[in-house]
Order: structure tokens, then sequence, then C-alpha cells
């Protein structure tokens, strides 16, 4: 366990890679795990799982200043019960939890809880899953702070972006889809599995545009009972497309111009869909300090630095309840959890604690990644895993909240 010394931050490092490696270590200013040449290759080629764990966790109450456009404070001082938290994270070091790789904590701007366990390294990005999709849902709301699309386009059908489509071959009710509707999970198009399966086999063969003509096309006839909420890939690539359409230059250099490089994220990963658009679903990697970012940025109201970077009124709507979802439809359940929501690629759910509920508003991935947005305590939690069952969202509503309401 890493605490607040020089000398104890030399024991914990001391523990992790052994004295040969402390030089280097000391040499970059970073005591945190950090990434091994071939850990960054294994990253680099979607092999993150590929990367090995280390036994010892390294937890931090009083996290470094890196000049990464983090502002950092310490537990306990700043906000915060550091018993309660540091408790927390010693069970997960201690894996009773899940198979955690990282747990950071910011409250009032400040972060001021940052922990690393098993495959976590402070410099590597970190498998995003679907966390992908909020990052594709904060694109449009700049492309809309920048005035290349508006709120009102919201509502209007998403084909009419996408000119090249042939609307004659749509299945009834296609041309009607609302960009509002994609990004809700309630576009309504569903197509067999059996010809899921088949587009999806000749997907190399086809552009976005391509297989977004073939899904519009193969889907049964599309209804306001078929419209509601169904978790899917085909619905972000169809608004990855319109992004791509809507601003000057590809999807890529205005997501990382307008966005990445903004927030100060150099180190990231982002795959590429067929037709060579962003993938929006899933595909990206962060670090989990960058991730703390992205939930500062809702936090924000969308700004970042003193920049409206995200249309403050885009923000309010994409972290709001614009569709409810059963308990069923969710994936996170627990005593303290209730009431889920979906706004654009952005959940909402109510925590808990003691006799006093709080929204949240989150981008979650499979597997375990977290960015939890408290808009009421002023609160971002995040964290990352791997093949983790344990249900996270009860976890923050137990163990987090308590630490910073009580």
């Amino acid at each position: 366990m890493t605490v607040n010394s020089k000398f104890k931050h030399f024991l914990a490092m001391a523990l992790l890679w052994g004295f040969a490696d402390l030089a280097a270590a000391e040499e970059n200013d970073n005591f945190a795990p950090v990434a091994t040449t071939n850990e960054v290759a294994s990253e680099a080629e979607g092999r993150f799982f590929a990367i090995p764990t280390f036994k010892n966790a390294y937890i931090d109450t009083t996290p470094i200043s890196k000049k990464d456009g983090l502002v950092v404070g310490e537990l306990g001082v700043d906000g915060g019960n550091k018993d309660m938290i540091v408790n927390l994270a010693q069970e997960i070091a201690d894996g009773k939890l899940g198979k955690f790789d990282s747990l950071l904590i910011t409250h009032k701007g400040k972060l001021l809880f940052e922990s690393y366990y098993l495959r976590g390294r402070i410099d590597l990005p970190h498998p995003q899953a679907s966390a992908t999709k909020s990052y594709t849902s904060m694109a449009i709301g700049r492309a809309i702070e920048m005035g290349y699309l508006t709120m009102a386009d919201l509502d209007k059908p998403l084909v009419g972006f996408l000119k090249d489509l042939d609307s004659s071959k749509f299945a009834p009710g296609a041309e009607k889809i609302t960009l509002n509707q994609a990004m809700t999970m309630r576009s309504g198009i569903r197509v067999s599995k059996e010809k899921t399966e088949e587009l999806e086999a000749n997907a190399n063969r086809l552009t976005t545009l391509e297989m977004i003509q073939a899904y519009l096309e193969h889907s049964a006839p599309i209804s306001s009972d078929s419209q509601s909420f169904d978790y899917n890939g085909i619905d972000p690539m169809m608004v990855m497309q319109v992004l791509d359409a809507a601003v000057p230059g590809t999807a890529n250099d205005f997501i990382k111009t307008e966005l990445l490089d903004k927030l100060g994220i150099a180190k990231y990963s982002w795959r590429t869909a067929i037709g060579g658009l962003p993938r929006s679903g899933n595909g990206s990697g962060m670090t989990s300090r960058n991730m703390v970012k992205w939930g500062t940025l809702v936090m924000s109201k969308g700004k970042w630095n003193g920049e409206q970077l995200i249309s403050e009124a885009f923000v309010a709507k994409a972290a709001s309840r614009i569709t409810q979802v059963s308990d069923e439809g969710a994936f996170f359940n627990g005593d303290n959890i209730s009431n889920p929501g979906y706004g654009y690629y952005l959940w909402q759910t109510d925590m808990k604690v003691g006799g006093k509920i709080y929204s949240t508003a989150s981008a979650q991935g499979a597997f375990g990644q977290f960015i939890i947005a408290i808009d009421e305590l002023d609160l971002v939690v995040v964290a990352t895993a791997h093949d983790n069952e344990f249900n996270t969202m009860q976890m923050v509503a137990e163990r987090v909240l308590p630490a910073f309401t009580n």
C-alpha cells in the first residue's frame, strides 16, 4: 500500500518492481505502476488480457501532479473519509471485490484518490468496451458546440445527413429514425440473427455506409412498438457516420483535434471500424486518469479549462433520463441501485445512501469499465477491471458515496 511520504513511495515501488527499477521510476517522477515496452506492445496489438498482473496494489491518498490537466488534492483533507476509502481499496487489493485494475476518485474538481491493481498501469490505455459510446456522444456534443450540428438536428431523420443512402430500398419506417432515437438505442432496427451473421461475415468488403444501408433494408418494419430501448451496435455506427458527414475533414481528425487534443489526452487507442471510421460502440482505450477527464467534462457541463468544449444544453440532455430502462435491460442491479435510465449513450441510475437518493450519470463498459458522475456531490468515480462480475455500481453506492456524505 502506498502512503504519503516519499520514503514509503520508494518502498512501494521496491515491492512492485525491485530496486533495480527504482532509478528509472524516480527519473520519471512516477511512482505508480508504469507499463513495460512489452505491455505497451500488447495493448497496441489488442492483447490487453495478455498483460501480466502484479500482486502488490498501489494505493495513493495524495495523487501526484503530473501536469496532465488534473488538479490533485489529499483524501481526508480536501474531502472524503480516508479510512473508509483505504479500507475499500485494501479489500479490492485482497481480491474480495472482483478483478479491478484501477479505482480513482475526484471531489470538487480535485483528484483525491488513485489506485492500481492487477493489470492497471498509470500510463497504459485500458480497453473501454461500451464506454466508447459515451465518447462518441461527446463528439456529437462538440460538433453542436462548434455549429456543425444543432440541438434541433437531434430530432431530425438521421438518414437526412447521409445523402448517399438509397431510401427507396429501406424497410418501412426507416426513413423516420431520428438522431435522438439512435443515440438512445431506440432506432427500432430489428434484423434477424441469420441476416446479421451474413452481414457481419461480409463486413470487411463493405464500407460503413453500405453496412448502414443493408441494416436499414433488411430490418423488420420500424414502428413505435419496435422503437423501445435495445442495447446494440448498429445505432452508434449510424451516429458516427452522421458525425463524419457533418464535420469538416474526417470524424477521426475531428475527435483527435477537437476533443482528445483539447483534453490533453495523448495516450489512448481508438480502433477503426469498416470503412476507416472510428469505432463507435466499443474499441477505444483510455488511461484511468484520462477517464477522469471525460467524467469531469460531464460534471462541468461541458467546460474544460474554462473553454466550453461541449454544448451545455447537449450535456444536460445527454446526462438526463431520456428513456426509462427496465431492471432487466440494465447491466447493474443492487439493493441501493434503482430507476435505471438512458440518455445520449450515458446511463442514469439512482443511488441510495441512508435515506437519501443521489442521481448519477455514467459511462459503462463490459468487464467493469465505469465513469460515474454524481452531480450533487461534485464527485467522479472511475473504475477499470477485467472479467469483473462484481457490481461496481453497488460498490460505489455502498462504499464510496458514504465516505463523501457522512
